[in-house]
């Protein structure tokens, strides 16, 4: 049989129009669209499940990271509205550090719908990703997938919230993925929740073991890794000799509370291990599937090891696969480990954030420099707009963890917080764009920073 198939040509209709064609539907894609729409622009947002959030609501990420900033003050207005509606329907939490990112997956899912419809997003669920339409280096939209078959959307801007840069890479665009040298990228993870969790009797058995620090739901929080000496390494220790675990099962385990679930925890693990590209089918497929067996094998281990988890009960596991880093775009600008570290600062930032370089498997050079002396109000670094607009290709943004940097520069702007800003920058500049008559590049990006300002953005 034949190593290669031709497909005949055929005609592929034209399913829609928009203005503003956003590409997923996840943590930097529904900010984009919700922006792009409030400014008057016929928005189209394109998702291939049948929920918005993405990683925060289909990977159960939860909670939110704190950007390290003192008083955590809110990166985009649009993060400030989730949070808000989250709060109000009891699906979210402020805890004593000032973190407003404690929220419920399941509710942000309802959050984000009624927030884009109310917006006047145009939503495509169960809709894949096919290709790029691109004539001379200008996108002009997307071909989908669906039980309706294929058909073409196009529009005037395309935002690529895919994640992985999906969009960019179908046309053409330069782009950069894992470790200079070894292409590895950081390990995924496939999270899962559990109730019916008797807390009080598991904190207790926590500070049995000498962990200290708050521990009251949904303000909880527990971790392991081997060799870092915490309060469970003695226990999984225990388990990986009496065959109960693998040895890699305590590469990275973490659990925290989740407001409006007693008796409930989310678990940031398992940890599958890294390899190069892992938009592969085959390395995505063998993860789910080995995040699964490993799942199941942390569940039997707590209720087994764990006081408080006698009667508990695995609740559902993600359905999709966490990425922390893929393909990043070459942009106008790249930042760096250094960007992060010396807190630069930008004419047209459009995010702030402290939060640390967070690379999950390995040890990184981030390059000698020295790090300023900083006050304490000046302890942020900024993303300048230029790090959405890719280098080769016109009309299109990226939005999201696949932003313009490099391997280190990546690892702490990749976090939600950061990313909702992203698409948010994003769907204004597309608008804007098409307001004032010139291309994305083009866009002065101090008029986006602007309006994100005036719209409640710590900028």
């Amino acid at each position: 049989m034949a190593d290669i198939i031709k497909e005949a040509g055929r005609e592929i209709p034209v399913i829609k129009r928009a203005h503003v064609l956003v590409v997923g539907g996840g943590t930097a894609g529904v900010p984009a669209a919700i922006a792009a729409a409030r400014r008057g622009k016929k928005t189209v947002l394109v998702e291939q499940l049948a929920f918005l959030g993405g990683t925060a609501t289909a990977g159960l990420v939860t909670p939110l990271m704190h950007n390290n900033i003192k008083g955590n003050p809110s990166p985009s207005g649009i993060n400030s509205e989730i949070i808000a509606r989250l709060l109000d329907c009891n699906a979210a939490a402020v805890d004593s550090s000032g973190n407003d990112g404690w929220f419920d997956p399941v509710y942000l899912a309802f959050v984000l719908e009624q927030m884009a419809l109310e917006a006047g997003v145009d939503i495509l669920f169960n809709s894949f990703f096919c290709s790029a339409i691109c004539d001379g280096g200008v996108i002009k939209g997307i071909v989908v997938e669906n039980k309706g078959g294929r058909g073409a959307i196009l529009a005037e801007r395309v935002i690529d919230a895919t994640g992985d840069a999906d969009v960019a890479f179908r046309c053409g665009a330069p782009f950069a993925s894992g470790r200079p040298g070894n292409g590895i990228n950081q390990p995924t993870s496939l999270r899962f929740e559990m109730g019916g969790i008797d807390f009080d009797k598991f904190c207790r058995f926590l500070e049995s073991l000498g962990q200290k620090g708050e521990m009251s739901p949904p303000f909880f929080h527990t971790a392991m890794v081997w060799g870092r000496k915490w309060a469970l390494e003695p226990i999984f220790r225990q388990a990986v000799e009496a065959g109960d675990l693998e040895e890699r099962d305590g590469n990275y385990f973490q659990a925290f509370g989740i407001p409006g679930k007693p008796g409930c925890v989310s678990f940031n693990c398992p940890e599958i291990e890294p390899e190069a590209d892992v938009t592969r089918p085959d390395y995505q497929s063998h993860a789910l599937v080995d995040g699964r067996r490993a799942i199941l094998r942390l569940v039997c281990f707590m209720k087994k090891y764990f006081a408080g988890f006698e009667n508990a009960w695995l609740m559902h596991g993600a359905a999709m696969l966490g990425v922390r880093e893929s393909r990043r775009i070459v942009g106008e600008y790249v930042l760096t480990s250094r960007d992060i570290l010396t807190y630069t600062k930008f004419e047209d930032a459009i995010a702030r954030s402290n939060y640390p370089v967070d690379v999950h498997g390995a040890q990184v050079e981030c390059g000698e420099f020295e790090i300023p002396i900083v006050p304490e109000g000046e302890r942020y670094f900024e993303i300048p707009y230029r790090c959405l607009v890719p280098k080769g290709v016109e009309n299109l943004l990226v939005a999201g963890r696949s932003f313009s940097s490099d391997y280190v520069g990546q690892s702490s702007p990749r976090v939600q917080p950061s990313c909702r800003a992203f698409g948010e920058a994003a769907g204004i500049a597309a608008a804007l764009s098409m307001e004032m008559g010139i291309n994305p590049r083009a866009l002065d990006g101090r008029k986006v920073r602007a309006i994100m300002k005036e719209a409640g953005a710590y900028l």
